[in-house]
């Protein structure tokens, strides 16, 4: 698990720059919503798969360089049970 002090840096990066795809609400945007009840039905792996590696043939960009795999399995945790503040 992510340090606190990571865990607020984690959160920032997802509300600001996940956010300016996936709304800043993480309700949807040029990408698909953020939610638990939108997410409920993925599998955890490809979730954190998707953030690490991106989505080729779409807006959806690696953030590997940005996240490790151990932090967006984090990640994916918090927004399938509701994203923090």
């Amino acid at each position: 698990m992510p340090t606190p002090t990571r865990q607020k840096e984690l959160i920032h990066l997802v509300r600001q720059d996940c956010g300016s795809c996936h709304g800043m609400t993480l309700h949807g945007g040029l990408g698909p919503p953020l939610l638990p009840e939108t997410l409920r039905d993925k599998p955890a792996d490809s979730l954190v798969a998707t953030i690490c590696n991106g989505r080729p043939g779409t807006p959806m960009p690696p953030w590997k360089q940005f996240v490790s795999e151990s932090e967006a399995t984090w990640i994916v945790d918090q927004l399938m049970s509701g994203f923090p503040q």
